[in-house]
């Protein structure tokens, strides 16, 4: 059995492999990854540029798509879609056998609809529809934008994972958009058992970026490395406050699931700090942690296991207050932190865009 096994089992955490690639599913890469424990996949624009960048894999396809006629945005989404069905399959029989808790595999809407609500409405309703899966997940980032869409996706009865999530105010509004979501698909009479959710809070990005602020300011002695942890704690504090009481229990008593926590982000960015932080210092029922290979490896090597994400709670409290105290704004923090990451998906998929361009000229 292997800790990533052992993590479910034991601890009640679901492993996910942060990566998708052709190669993977051909190779047989991620079926030994499946049955080594890893419970679900995530992949984003970046990923997918990187595989389809990285590979030769994909050349054939795309080369019988636009001789076909089909336009290279239109060709990118074929090759992705076809990747995240191929998942889709292998990963079915771990959503049957966990009754729909896990197997999931997500595809995100295309970055340049971070700050557009209704477009990014019509593209995940839209790539849901072409897909079909029940284990289907389509990603939305937690921009202001996005928040309001998240409901509206829910309250059609759609899975959602909620991407770029870095402070705890923006956490508490993607929690209150998949309540209400489920509230207004039950007055139209849908069945909430179907629906899913998980909420990806980042981690790893929010050290790099108070890190570079306390290193700025001077300030902030024995900080460094300790926000995101943290946070995440606190983040965990808040799910189990939300996910309980009058409100939640009408809508469990219907079927309705809980919007597991993921953490994301979790390889550790600072070489000075353990290579498995975001995984050990974040065990705990009801979440998920969405693991890049390295990581994977790391954690099979020396990682740790026990329930962690609901110790020390005090000292993630005090960490906060200090970190309030040396002039770091978290809110600030993940709002900044929002918009590089809704910057670099974009890159990635203007970037994937004109090699594919570029190919399609030879």
């Amino acid at each position: 059995m292997t800790k990533l096994h052992r993590l479910y089992d034991e601890q009640g955490q679901s492993p996910w492999l942060d990566n998708l690639t052709r190669p993977y599913l051909r190779d047989g890469t991620l079926a030994r990854l499946v049955a080594a424990g890893i419970r679900g996949v995530t992949a984003n624009p970046t990923i997918f540029a990187k595989a389809i960048q990285g590979s030769d894999a994909y050349d054939e396809q795309f080369a019988a798509l636009t001789a076909a006629g089909r336009s290279v945005s239109d060709a990118y989404w074929d090759l992705v879609v076809d990747d995240i069905v191929d998942a889709l399959g292998l990963l079915r029989p771990t959503f049957d056998a966990s009754g729909g808790t896990d197997g999931f595999v997500s595809i995100e809407v295309a970055p340049e609809l971070a700050r557009d609500t209704e477009g990014t409405v019509a593209a995940a309703r839209e790539l849901h529809k072409r897909i079909a899966r029940p284990n289907l997940f389509v990603k939305i980032p937690a921009t202001a934008e996005g928040v309001p869409a998240i409901e509206a996706m829910i309250a059609e009865g759609r899975s959602i994972n909620i991407t770029l999530i870095f402070s705890l105010p923006r956490y508490e509004e993607v929690i209150e958009a998949y309540l209400s979501g489920l509230e207004t698909f039950v007055d139209r009479g849908g069945d909430v058992s179907t629906v899913h959710s998980v909420a990806s809070f980042f981690v790893s990005r929010v050290d790099t970026e108070v890190d570079r602020r306390l290193d700025e300011a001077g300030t902030g002695e024995g900080l460094r490395g300790r926000a995101a942890v943290a946070q995440a704690r606190r983040a965990y504090q808040i799910f189990r406050k939300r996910f309980m009481g009058e409100r939640w229990e009408r809508l469990a008593a219907r079927g309705a699931h809980v919007q597991r926590p993921l953490w994301a982000s979790t390889s550790t960015k600072d070489p000075t700090l353990p290579d498995t932080l975001y995984v050990d210092s974040l065990i705990g029922p009801d979440t998920v942690n969405t693991l890049p290979e390295a990581t994977i490896r790391a954690f099979e090597d020396h990682g740790t296991l026990g329930r962690t994400i609901d110790t020390e709670l005090d000292g993630a409290t005090e960490v906060l207050r200090r970190l309030a105290a040396a002039g770091v704004d978290m809110y600030d923090v993940g709002l900044t932190l929002e918009t590089q990451g809704v910057a670099g998906f974009h890159e990635s998929f203007a970037h994937v865009l004109e090699a594919l361009e570029s190919l399609r000229s030879r």
